[in-house]
């Protein structure tokens, strides 16, 4: 059994008058919190108020860099090419790192958001430029991301760390890609199956595919959306059955 694994998840993501998820509850449960660094989501007084939270509750502050897309999510596949990819990145993470060493904490890692995620996990040119990027900024700084992708392929090639991750929410085809959002089985939604996927995650380091086959993942950190609905619920049943099977939950950076 993995003896402890992190626990992040996808936060920060209000923006203005729009709230979105329970900042608040998930920061007292997750080891990590991915912060929207505005582009995607988020805002100012947003990133502040999650740098605080991440003090007050021990958390790990990670950067959550999206494509400049507030309208869809940051969850549209754009046409953005690497160079802008890297400028747009070193913006995102600059804000929140500047924000953080206010509330008297650093960004300690970066994971890209949404569409940008999973086009670093196959386009070999932007995942280079991501991390080259971060690299320039901090080579202290761990990537956590997709397993066995461009992205790891990248920052291995660049001296960084990284991390891999898997989703306790989310469903995964054969070849260990998410299965598309508006799909059947994309998004996992019940507490109990969620705590079921992350101790074969953490007991194992794989999980079964949606054609019954299995997918070997290996991850150092497991995620849940904060955005999902009944976030809060499937978190604490998630914490609660990992440390209830002697799995210690603790940042991986």
């Amino acid at each position: 059994m993995t003896p402890g694994i992190d626990l992040n998840s996808d936060l920060g993501e209000s923006f203005g008058e729009w709230r979105v998820g329970d900042d608040e509850a998930m920061f007292a449960i997750v080891s990590s919190a991915n912060v929207a660094c505005g582009y995607h989501a988020g805002d100012a007084l947003t990133m502040a108020e999650s740098a605080g939270r991440a003090v007050r509750h021990g958390v790990a502050l990670g950067a959550h860099p999206g494509y400049r897309d507030l309208v869809g999510f940051g969850r549209r596949a754009l046409d953005t090419s690497p160079p802008e990819i890297a400028a747009e990145l070193l913006v995102q993470l600059g804000a929140l790192d500047g924000v953080a060493r206010g509330a008297g904490t650093r960004v300690r890692y970066v994971k890209a958001h949404g569409a940008l995620y999973h086009r670093l996990a196959a386009d070999e040119r932007a995942a280079h430029a991501f991390v080259e990027a971060v690299a320039h900024y901090d080579p202290t700084l761990p990537v956590l991301g997709p397993p066995d992708s461009e992205l790891e392929r990248a920052a291995d090639a660049a001296g960084l760390r990284f991390a891999r991750e898997a989703f306790v929410d989310r469903g995964y085809v054969a070849d260990g890609s998410l299965v598309p959002r508006g799909e059947p089985g994309a998004v996992v939604d019940a507490p109990a199956a969620a705590a079921d996927r992350a101790l074969e995650l953490a007991e194992t380091g794989g999980l079964t595919a949606d054609d019954g086959s299995r997918v070997e993942l290996a991850p150092d950190s497991l995620c849940l959306h904060g955005d999902t609905p009944g976030a809060v619920a499937m978190a604490r049943a998630v914490r609660d059955a990992l440390e209830g099977a002697g799995v210690e939950i603790r940042a991986f950076a």
